[in-house]
């Protein structure tokens, strides 16, 4: 019975909210733990007799399990909404997670790439499709700082290249416009002219980066790529497929960008979540100031 109600608070996320699989997936996870917790160790058979002594103390038990605060605040979250939609929907009588303080998130600032660290690892060059595809997928990531799993679901019809944008589809399928920049638009007319039609063969798609199968390409294959391509420039530094995002908004936060622009192009719903890029430039800032300032 539990299962049926996650079940139905899923597919109203997914049809009334719109949200995106990623999101759902995350959803499932959390709850689903939660679930587990409460079946083993409270012997709660029924969502709507949890108590919020309980919902507490499945926050200390993850707590214990040296969970993140980020993680905890996110699991939260997701029982929150959850308990409130049995409420609505459900009939539940209580929220036992109401009132329930969030845990402060760590405020650990992203990794981000110098600008002689990008221009290495974008100086990679090669003859064959899978290079130009790997030269292109790199220049568009780091020139409109796109997330992973936007790059990858990007359609051949999304690009217009003659104005310069691109568009795409973020966290719960919000579109935006982002602008493309000429070395990011030249990569992409060399594979889309020299390269995708030899990858995708006779295969009908419209995905604009595939894999050597002509398939359209996962998260999991741009991360080996992303690796390798590392790996080949000597780019020592750890990189994940998120440095090359962190590193377009300081880099742009350092150049004069304002905030509100960046927001825009990062597709954050808050602009606080793009705030963290503030931080991180004047981190930069005063590491620079340390290292070159003969008083320092």
């Amino acid at each position: 019975m539990m299962e049926d109600v996650l079940n139905d608070f899923l597919h109203y996320l997914k049809v009334e909210r719109g949200l995106a699989r990623n999101t759902l997936e995350s959803y499932y996870r959390d709850l689903k733990q939660y679930q587990t917790y409460m079946q083993k160790e409270q012997n709660q058979n029924r969502w709507e007799t949890i108590s919020r002594a309980q919902v507490i103390q499945y926050l200390y038990f993850l707590n214990d399990s040296n969970k993140s605060s980020a993680t905890l605040s996110r699991t939260l979250s997701s029982i929150r909404l959850f308990h409130q939609f049995l409420v609505r929907e459900h009939g539940a009588a209580i929220d036992p997670s109401l009132h329930i303080e969030t845990p402060r998130k760590e405020r650990k600032l992203p990794k981000v790439l110098s600008t002689k660290e990008v221009d290495k690892l974008l100086s990679l060059n090669g003859s064959d499709p899978l290079a130009k595809r790997n030269k292109a997928m790199l220049e568009m990531l780091y020139a409109t700082g796109l997330r992973v799993s936007e790059l990858i679901s990007l359609k051949v019809s999304d690009l217009h290249l003659t104005m310069g944008f691109v568009r795409c589809f973020g966290k719960g399928s919000k579109e935006r416009i982002v602008p493309l920049g000429n070395l990011a638009k030249e990569a992409i007319e060399v594979y889309l002219s020299s390269a995708r039609q030899k990858l995708t063969k006779k295969i009908n798609t419209d995905a604009l980066f595939v894999n050597h199968r002509g398939a359209p390409l996962t998260r999991q294959g741009f991360w080996k790529i992303l690796k390798s391509v590392a790996k080949d420039m000597n780019i020592t530094k750890e990189i994940t497929p998120h440095t090359l995002r962190h590193s377009f908004a300081t880099h742009l936060l350092e150049n004069g960008a304002d905030l509100r622009s960046v927001q825009e192009m990062l597709g954050h719903a808050d602009i606080s979540t793009t705030q963290i890029y503030t931080h991180v430039t004047k981190a930069r800032l005063k590491d620079i100031y340390q290292s070159h300032h003969p008083r320092a």
